[in-house]
């Protein structure tokens, strides 16, 4: 089978594929190994609404197996903002983004700086949608950034939630733990180990 990744990000892409390099007999790709093309707008009101937008328009402009993703941070006390927008939540980098966090959450306490990381996934055809998930992965948000792997909002995202030999890691970054364990305990992980789980039906 193979199955286009509905992405231009190298870290995006390199972390699905990562998780996904034990299915035997799948192919990926990405949006750079596709001819340019207009992206469609991501004006839906859900992470999952996002997903479903970006798998459908890319497999019928393709006419290709799509699996999409879209993913965000969910902060309580900003009343669940950067949530839907995360990726345009602030103009600038990454870093600029989380500043801009850390600088709206300066006065918020330990006990109340609940987060949680949602990812979405979708896997469509050009007859429609064939499959969706959702993981989602519970935090905190630091007190300042700590750790300079992952991407996105991970320096300032700290885990609260996890079992087993997870444990090991509550109170550490995503900057802070390495790739392996974010293949594990990631939103993004959860949830592609659901569309693992849906390909062995297959």
């Amino acid at each position: 089978m193979t199955i286009l990744l509905a992405t231009t990000s190298q870290h995006k892409a390199g972390e699905i594929a990562a998780m996904l390099s034990g299915v035997p007999d799948l192919q990926l790709q990405t949006l750079n190994d596709f001819p340019a093309t207009e992206a469609p707008e991501e004006d839906g009101a859900t992470m999952a609404d996002n997903a479903r937008i970006k798998a459908e328009f890319y497999s019928q402009h393709f006419g290709v197996r799509v699996l999409a993703d879209d993913s965000g941070l969910e902060v309580d006390a900003l009343n669940g903002e950067p949530g839907v927008h995360s990726a345009r939540w602030s103009e600038g980098s990454d870093s600029d983004r989380m500043l801009a966090i850390l600088d709206r959450m300066i006065d918020v306490p330990v006990e109340e700086r609940g987060a949680r990381y949602r990812c979405t996934l979708c896997l469509a055809t050009p007859d429609g949608i064939e499959w969706e998930a959702e993981g989602v992965c519970e935090g905190e948000i630091a007190l300042e950034a700590r750790g300079t792997g992952g991407f996105g909002y991970d320096p300032i995202f700290g885990i609260t939630l996890a079992t087993g030999a997870d444990s090991e890691y509550v109170g550490k970054t995503g900057g802070e733990v390495s790739p392996e364990v974010k293949a594990t305990v990631s939103h993004r992980a959860r949830a592609v180990r659901q569309f693992v789980e849906y390909l062995k039906t297959r």
